[in-house]
């Protein structure tokens, strides 16, 4: 990545694995009417050196590209192998069949392990005509490029299932995490802009709380910092974000950036 290419990122979703509103749920959050409280599971979409680089595909990435009328990715990187961040994956045949083009994938072993699992039909000897076409490459926590982009990874914990977090350039993009190294806080410090996870207001096994996020946050000290994988238990938008440091917002569906 060239050092004056900017970045675009825009939040495809940032609900949590069940989204928002959460189905049979009559709670204020999930009967807002404002439309920064409908979240869809999630997903970044990262616009950088004429690429579309989308990090992680759950069970809403159909409707994420429709949504925002993306109509080509370069390549998918997945943070781990949770249903609600690959579940998507079959989805991605619209650009092998309209574009022609195979599509790649980035993750660790265990992220492709889960997805072997979960879509067996992709990987097999007598390939099944109508399954996604991807070129697959197995990462580890070594930086490495895509089709010259250069990727960081930051390994965090999610309880005990290792997570990978991505800095590219100034930016670092962090979900489901609740435990982040002395180490691999190094390798953060000095982004612009920092997206973290942050579930809900009390303490949760595999998560930040929006209190251990807002710490974290101050403790790496970026410019800005958007907070994603979100649960409806965290609160309305509005009431939430008027409480959060002025260099700290909630991120919500469809809200585009640039660093």
């Amino acid at each position: 990545m060239m050092q004056n290419d900017r970045i675009i990122v825009t939040f495809l979703g940032t609900g949590t694995s069940i989204g928002v509103p959460v189905i049979a749920c009559n709670c204020q959050v999930c009967k807002s009417e404002d439309a920064r409280d409908k979240r869809l599971r999630t997903s970044a979409l990262l616009q950088v050196g004429g690429r579309n680089i989308v990090i992680d595909c759950g069970p809403d990435f159909r409707i994420q590209m429709l949504n925002n009328q993306i109509e080509d990715i370069d390549a998918i990187v997945f943070t781990h192998g949770h249903r609600d961040h690959i579940a998507g994956l079959d989805d991605i045949r619209a650009f092998n069949y309209v574009l022609n083009k195979r599509v790649s994938i980035f993750g660790n072993r265990e992220v492709m392990g889960a997805i072997k699992t979960e879509f067996p039909y992709i990987f097999e000897e007598t390939h099944y005509l109508g399954a996604p076409k991807l070129d697959v490459h197995v990462i580890e926590n070594i930086p490495f490029e895509i089709y010259g982009i250069d990727f960081k990874p930051v390994e965090v914990l999610h309880n005990k299932l290792s997570v990978m977090g991505y800095r590219i350039g100034d930016f670092t993009y962090i979900t489901d995490a609740s435990f982040i190294s002395d180490g691999e806080i190094e390798k953060i410090k000095g982004s612009k802009v920092l997206v973290l996870n942050a579930l809900r207001n009390s303490r949760h096994i595999s998560h930040f709380s929006l209190s251990e996020a807002v710490g974290m946050i101050e403790q790496i000290g970026p410019e800005k910092a958007y907070l994603t994988h979100v649960s409806h238990f965290l609160g309305c938008h509005s009431d939430v974000e008027s409480k959060l440091p002025s260099h700290i917002r909630l991120a919500y569906d469809n809200l585009r950036i640039e660093i």
